[in-house]
This record gives C-alpha cells, structure tokens and sequence, in this order.
C-alpha cells in the first residue's frame, strides 16, 4: 500500500480519530498521502465553538489533510448531495483506500455517512469500516498493528479537548483498553479493527524458478532431458 491515497470519512470531528487515527499514522509513515473529510463540525455536541479548531490540530498530528463536508450536525441524510460531497473528494485525493463508519450504528449521521460513502466508493476496491462508541454491530476481519502508533493516536484524540473533558466515549484509558482488546484478537500487541466491504490485497506476482521451467513467450517450455549414459 506504500505510496497510495488514502482517505477516512467521519460524520463529526473526533469520529475518524476514534475509528481509525492510529491506522492513519501508519499509513502516513508507510509514506500514502492521508486526507480526512469531516462531514459536520459537531455543532449540536459540546464544544460546539471549538471542534473546528481541535478538528485541524488533529489532522496535523495524524499528519493528515483536512477537508469539511460543510453539512448540519445530526441532520446528515444519504441523499444526492451528500455523495456527491464525498465523490468529490474521493475525486480530489484519487482515493485507494476508504475508511467509514461501520453501517450499523445508533447515531444516525454515522449511519447515514457509512451509507453515502458506500455509494461514493462504489467503484473502489479497498472499503473499511471502523467502529465508533455508538455502533450496535461490529464484527472485523481486517486488523492493523498500532502497537507503535497507539501514543500518537491519544495524542490526536486529545487535540479534541472539548471531547475529552464531556465525553466518556473519548476517554484515554478505554481507547487504549480497546486497542489491546483487538489486539489480542488478531495476536499481536495493539491493533484497529475493520470489517470489510471490499479489501483487495495488491500483491507482487511470484517469478517463475528457472530450475522448474522455461518460457518461450506464452509458452511453456520443458527443459531437455540429458541423453542417457552409454551402456545403459
């Protein structure tokens, strides 16, 4: 995945962070270019005259850049318009990668993003979904390893102040609980996890051996048999 786009959608600021902001520092020191989209700035939560603010110190602790959906929170609807933001940007960063809400939550503007982003990345290969506070159904089959970016992750999380102080879902110590959590669950010491709509692994075919066989154009070759021994 080195060198690729990647792009994570949140329908409020701390969402991505949450869902998968330590995945996106891995992905940014494997060198892909990260991009969040941020659909609403959280007015209707607490803090609601800060998140902007924290928003943008996040995504520069993630090392990501930053985009905003420009809608209404609690009012996000999968509708023409709200694909068509997303289109927009997966446009822009020419995303490879995709990370969304997973579809079944009780926060009805994270189940309305999962769904546009769905119809967005339609034509992509590689969709994720991360889990949030609110989700009701979860069951990942794809893990990253944050054991050496979980400190960064609460770092960005923390950036989210507002958050921090009113909300438990924000927490430090049941972020890291979590992390270790699916870590256990994939074998190794930290991890995010994902349930897939797609993930389409890009692997570097295997060359022929030279000592089984040779080709001639598309063709197969068998080697020549050595002629056998006189007296036999």
């Amino acid at each position: 995945m080195a060198g690729k786009s990647v792009l994570a959608v949140g329908a409020h600021p701390d969402d991505i962070e949450l869902g998968c902001g330590a995945s996106l520092l891995a992905h940014a020191a494997a060198g892909d270019v990260v991009t969040m989209l941020v659909m609403t700035g959280g007015e209707s939560g607490p803090g609601a005259g800060e998140r902007h603010a924290e928003q943008r110190t996040a995504a520069r602790t993630l090392g990501a850049a930053l985009r905003w959906g420009g809608l209404r929170d609690c009012a996000v609807v999968s509708d023409t318009t709200t694909i068509g933001i997303i289109e927009a940007v997966v446009a822009e960063t020419q995303a490879d990668l995709v990370y969304v809400h997973a579809p079944e939550d009780s926060h009805q503007d994270h189940r309305a993003t999962a769904a546009a982003t769905l119809s967005a990345a339609r034509r992509l290969s590689r969709v994720l979904h991360y889990q949030s506070p609110s989700t009701l159904a979860f069951a990942p089959t794809v893990f990253v390893d944050i054991t050496a970016f979980l400190s960064g992750k609460l770092a960005a999380l923390g950036a989210h102040g507002s958050q921090v102080e009113f909300s438990a879902m924000v927490e430090p110590d049941a972020v890291q609980a979590s992390a270790r959590h699916w870590g256990a669950q994939a074998r190794i010491g930290y991890a995010e996890a994902f349930a897939p709509t797609r993930m389409v692994l890009d692997l570097a075919p295997v060359p022929a051996r030279p000592a089984d066989r040779r080709r001639s154009g598309s063709r197969v070759v068998p080697a020549p048999r050595r002629p056998a021994a006189a007296g036999r």
